[in-house]
């Protein structure tokens, strides 16, 4: 038994064309995510701290969709989600459509400690978060340019994008959309176990390119974005829908509480059995400080370490990325 931490930037169609100057910067990022949270490893901070800590530093970062770079709305509005989730008590906490927070992982969190219930949502969620005295922003703070240019892609193409969707084709091509069309963003998550078994999961996300107003995904419901127990902790990124349906984080875990599976068994069977191809993409670690991050779409940004000395950073699948 040892620690082990894995986190996500998102999954999706990522080309492996994907240019330099949008690819490097992510895989700085998740580099530097990883780092922060294998340092709060050793210095024995809890599971729940260590999740909390790196899903700041995601939010934090303009290039993943949370936080500063979270997408907007088909009003242009910005609804961020999150929710953090201790798998000893099984405690948790969820916010949804939070437009001022900037950290709403650690609003999520106030939640689970803070008030006698798990979910907080709109007016009620920054209500609440004015009572804590967290770190509030004006909404326009998470507006940038960029994500107003993918609405409008979006809205050209009359679709709500998932995650990492490939350029819109125009005839003839159009440089503008072809040039940022490759840039989405994506979800971002965390989750982390102690040398003593103790497992925590957190994720954060701004939604979906031109959602409807008031559209919730599965980043804060329970058991399906996001899900921690005494066995295994989960975090899931894609398309919210599918994995909704699919209750995918908890079957995860519920594979390996009934049918004895082990973490990696569970999370391919999820992943290729449970949630259409194209869809999801998963980071879980287990108690034991196993490991394992599945995806069924083209790619995912994804990262990961353990205390015998395994580390990874990845977007596409180690066969392709190889090569």
């Amino acid at each position: 038994m040892g620690w082990a931490i894995a986190l996500h930037g998102g999954a999706g169609d990522i080309p492996l064309s994907l240019p330099p100057e949008r690819r490097e910067p992510r895989e700085a990022a998740l580099r530097y995510c990883l780092q922060i949270g294998v340092s709060a490893l050793k210095a024995n901070r809890s599971p729940l701290d260590v999740v909390e800590l790196v899903v700041c530093e995601l939010e934090n970062n303009p290039h993943f969709n949370a936080g500063r770079g979270s997408v907007l709305t088909n009003e242009g509005t910005v609804e961020m989600e999150a929710c953090i989730m201790d798998g000893n008590t099984k405690n948790c906490g969820a916010v949804s459509g939070v437009s001022t927070v900037v950290n709403a992982i650690s609003l999520a969190r106030l939640v689970m400690e803070k008030t006698p219930h798990i979910y907080l949502a709109f007016d009620g969620a920054e209500a609440f978060a004015r009572e804590q005295g967290v770190k509030m922003v004006d909404e326009n703070h998470f507006i940038t340019p960029e994500n107003i240019e993918r609405l409008k892609q979006a809205k050209e193409a009359n679709r709500v994008q998932i995650d990492y969707t490939q350029p819109i084709q125009k005839d003839p091509p159009d440089e503008t959309v072809l040039a940022n069309g490759d840039s989405q963003l994506g979800t971002v998550g965390c989750v982390a176990v102690d040398s003593e078994g103790n497992l925590a999961a957190a994720t954060s996300t701004g939604g979906l390119v031109n959602k409807m107003v008031g559209r919730i995904g599965d980043t804060p419901i329970i058991g399906s974005g996001t899900y921690a127990n005494n066995l295994c902790a989960v975090s899931a990124t894609g398309k919210g829908e599918a994995i909704i349906r699919a209750t995918a984080a908890r079957d995860v875990a519920a594979l390996m509480e009934y049918k004895g599976l082990s973490l990696e068994e569970a999370a391919a069977y999820v992943v290729e059995k449970c949630v259409p191809k194209g869809n999801v993409g998963i980071i879980a670690v287990s108690a034991s400080g196993e490991v394992t991050m599945p995806f069924n779409t083209t790619g995912m940004f994804r990262a990961c370490a353990t205390e015998d000395g395994f580390s990874e950073v990845g977007i596409w699948p180690l066969s392709v990325q190889n090569l």
